[in-house]
């Protein structure tokens, strides 16, 4: 039996396994940096299964290595992000969540229990393959500074270094069966902006008494979408979104403060820091111009996410042997942001999409809802998929 249907099998062999361990999962979610009980979830697997490992990087992360013949000829690395995020779930299946107001609702359990058992697949198969795969199960992806980024400063890329690593994310937009692939810019950088608007507050009536803090926040609002309609570039996909405004005020008071909540998100790093510049001295010059002034301060996040060409290219051959050409799609740029992003600024990556959608279950909803679940036959494609790949790449 060739590699491919070997790991076809053992795939199929362990898929109720999948859907048991994604079922716990999901059923007991817990928030970034918290992922106690799902780090030793995944530790008993691997103690069981024999496979050496550390513990405690960056708070609750996991790196376990498994080594084919001649081990050091080549390294790849498979990452899977574990944590939770703070959703009530509204669900009546019997895996929903048992801690509430905390949720898988972003298929981080999907993620996790699929390389569980693409683990399992590849220590099986140790005796045929040449090269080492590194497994990465990460915490904390949803919340900065991200757990990529910690994992990566406390020494995740060494000891073995890979030449490659590979993530794999739920798509509810995409038909279970189905996974795509883009490579080079995929997704954008996420910064949050926090503006504070000062002036001098009062009664409703008599406007000409303050400075209005509401109408010198809203100009600024407005005026700053200048920023991404005429400054930036048409090449470079940027979003400026602000989605929480607070100005504690009432029907006849003038408040002295507003407080303005919003993200900016694009694919290139260098408009990215010229779009900060711009975006504090618009602001700032509108509030002085109107008699205020404004705080405007970016908590600078996560980098764009670039897949290496030739990489996701064999990836998605790869994909296409095992799956046929008919379920491997093109993905459009994608103006979410993702951890994964800080691996691919250190070594070659490929960050690839799993299709979850069935219209028909009415399977539709987006992730980071309440009402986020999956077609549980992704999980008989995905830890095959993700196997083949690694295995592929370490014979490229």
């Amino acid at each position: 039996m060739d590699l491919i249907n070997k790991i076809k099998s053992l795939s199929e062999s362990f898929h109720e396994d999948t859907i048991a361990n994604r079922r716990h999962l999901h059923a007991n979610p817990e928030l970034s940096f918290e992922e106690t009980e799902t780090a030793a979830f995944v530790i008993a697997t691997l103690d069981k299964l024999g496979v050496k490992y550390r513990t405690g990087i960056a708070g609750n992360g996991i790196e376990a290595i498994i080594e084919g013949k001649n081990p050091e000829k080549k390294v790849t690395a498979l990452r899977a992000d574990m944590d939770a995020l703070p959703i009530k779930e509204e669900s009546l299946k019997s895996y929903k969540s048992k801690n509430p107001g905390v949720m898988h609702a972003c298929g981080h359990d999907v993620h996790t229990s699929s390389l569980m058992s693409t683990l399992r697949i590849i220590n099986e198969l140790k005796n045929d393959f040449e090269g080492t795969v590194k497994f990465i199960f990460q915490p904390g992806e949803e919340v900065f500074p991200g757990g990529a980024s910690l994992m990566i400063k406390e020494g995740i890329l060494k000891n073995p270094r890979p030449e490659s690593i590979f993530g794999q994310h739920v798509m509810p937009l995409i038909p279970v069966g189905k996974v795509g692939f883009r490579k080079g810019m995929y997704m954008a950088s996420a910064d949050e902006i926090y503006v504070t608007v000062r002036g001098k507050g009062g009664h409703g009536a008599l406007p000409e008494m303050c400075v209005d803090t509401v109408l010198i926040a809203s100009h600024i609002i407005v005026a700053l979408q200048q920023v991404v309609s005429r400054m930036a570039k048409p090449i470079t996909p940027s979003v400026l979104t602000f989605g929480k405004v607070m100005a504690m005020g009432a029907t006849n008071v003038i408040p002295s403060e507003v407080k303005i909540e919003g993200t900016f998100r694009t694919l290139d790093e260098k408009w990215r820091k010229e779009a900060h510049a711009r975006m504090k001295k618009l602001a700032s010059g509108l509030a002085e111009s109107m008699g205020g002034y404004c705080d405007f301060n970016i908590q600078v996040g996560y980098p764009y996410l670039e897949n290496q060409p030739e990489l996701t290219e064999r990836a998605r051959q790869a994909a296409i042997q095992y799956l046929g050409e008919e379920n491997v799609v093109d993905l459009d740029v994608w103006m979410g942001a993702e951890d994964f992003a800080y691996y691919s600024q250190k070594t070659s990556a490929c960050f690839y999409r799993l299709g979850t959608r069935n219209e028909e279950k009415n399977i539709i909803s987006p992730v980071h809802t309440s009402t986020f679940d999956i077609d549980e036959d992704a999980l008989a494609l995905g830890p095959g998929l993700m196997a083949w790949i690694a295995l592929n790449e370490l014979s490229a």
